[in-house]
């Protein structure tokens, strides 16, 4: 239902567009969602994009656009506008979306930008750009609510009424000592149901679940998942706190890793290539297919070392894709698995033996199973009964050393700190076919006394 509206907007602003309905589109503009305003610019020319942007009467929707917009988009967007327009709208959208923002521009351009900005806001941007892009300090929010341990739930009250309206969590308020340490939290219904003249350390949450600026944000997101919490604070080295990541940061996160994982795992890479020119596309692709490339290689040399065998028993090679497919399908299974229990947490590096030799008894059931399957077909077909036990025994060890590579490399990976998506791409497919055809022609030509 969601789509079928979305291209109905977009229909309707592309014809407008195109009859030049200025005003029509101007009410369109300034009444649609931000998110779903996002989604048409990416389906629009710069020129078009430009022109839908410059209907938009209220600063901060155009500000709310330009931080829902992806990366490519709003970069190219951003470089044809002029610095004071770009101030002009940097300056109503947090501070942690202008970083990202800035971030991703040329390091000149970013640096003038900064000096227009009102110093208080240039000085939290330039904190925030000081730390890596993937990191809890470089996705925290600088703004939050953050009251000494002594002042009474009254007085917390009315400062929240006063100083601190335009913060954007505000469900938590955070204990602070005279050193800005952590040391406490509250939500805002402890704050309203006790006595306006209890201080604050009589009743905050002393049990904080925080996490250090340099944590990747992978980890951050997978504890606000964990404990079920709208925010948590980022300390620094002495637990000073400096900031918090969102849920909302936490969503964006969830589906950025999801991406580049199964991008990876595709063997394109980790970014979303479509997005991107032809060329610049096809340089990415190259080296991960490189893998295949070599693998498939590999293979024919293999498989040219047994042509004695083939030339006396073509029948032979009718059962290479199966075996070579059962494999592959089932290790690819395995590695998706794992890399998924990985990157949710529910499977650990130390869970190596466990989850490996589990891996391995599944495929070797299977591979039973599958293997008397085609073994029998090949014995009807072709009634050699030394065939048969053949085409069993190479889709049994097959199956079982594709499970047994499919959950062990990425175990691996993620024990020697490389991204385990990564062994699901060509990869441990690639292994896995070399592996399939070896055991295979191995395996026929002791049993036919080739």
């Amino acid at each position: 239902m969601q789509s079928d509206r979305g291209r109905v907007l977009l229909d309707s602003i592309k014809r407008l567009l195109r009859r030049g309905s200025t005003s029509h589109l101007r009410k369109i503009v300034n009444k649609t969602h931000a998110a779903d305003l996002s989604v048409i610019f990416r389906a629009l020319t710069l020129s078009n994009q430009r022109k839908l942007f410059s209907l938009i009467l209220d600063i901060e929707h155009k500000g709310t656009l330009l931080g829902e917009l992806d990366e490519d988009t709003s970069q190219q967007f951003i470089e044809g506008m002029s610095l004071e327009e770009i101030v002009e709208v940097l300056e109503v959208m947090p501070n942690d979306d202008v970083a990202d923002i800035l971030g991703r521009l040329p390091q000149e351009k970013s640096d003038a930008i900064l000096e227009r900005m009102e110093q208080e806001d240039s000085e939290e941007v330039e904190g925030l750009l000081s730390y890596d892009d993937d990191t809890a300090g470089g996705i925290m929010v600088p703004d939050f609510i953050a009251l000494k341990e002594n002042v009474s739930a009254g007085e917390a009250i009315k400062s929240l009424q006063k100083e601190h309206q335009d913060v954007e969590m505000p469900f938590y308020l955070y204990v602070v000592d005279d050193h800005e340490r952590l040391v406490g939290v509250s939500s805002l219904r402890q704050l309203v149901v006790v006595q306006p003249e209890t201080p604050l350390k009589q009743f905050m949450t002393t049990d904080v679940f925080s996490v250090q600026t340099s944590m990747d944000q992978e980890e951050v997101a997978k504890i606000v998942a964990r404990y079920d919490i709208l925010a948590v604070p980022v300390v620094d080295d002495t637990n000073r706190l400096v900031g918090i990541v969102t849920v909302d940061d936490v969503i964006d996160i969830f589906r950025q890793e999801a991406t580049e994982d199964i991008l990876k795992m595709a063997g394109v890479g980790e970014e979303f290539v479509e997005t991107k020119s032809v060329m610049r596309s096809t340089r990415i692709r190259f080296p991960w297919l490189f893998a295949s490339c070599f693998g498939g290689i590999i293979a024919f040399f293999i498989i040219g070392g047994f042509e004695e065998s083939l030339k006396k028993f073509t029948f032979l090679a009718a059962f290479i894709p199966v075996i070579m497919g059962m494999g592959g399908n089932i290790g690819t299974q395995s590695s998706t698995i794992v890399v998924r229990g990985l990157a949710t947490g529910r499977l650990h590096v130390r869970d190596l033996g466990q989850v490996v030799f589990k891996e391995l008894l599944i495929g070797l059931i299977l591979g039973v199973i599958y293997g008397i399957l085609i073994g029998t077909v090949a014995h009807l077909q072709y009634s050699i009964h030394a065939l048969a036990i053949s085409v069993s025994l190479a889709v049994i060890s097959s199956m079982s050393v594709a499970a047994l590579v499919g959950s062990l490399v990425p175990m691996i990976f993620a024990k020697i700190n490389i991204d385990p998506a990564v062994a699901t791409g060509p990869f441990v497919t690639t292994a896995i076919d070399i592996i399939s055809v070896f055991f295979y022609f191995q395996i026929a030509t002791i049993l036919l006394g080739i």
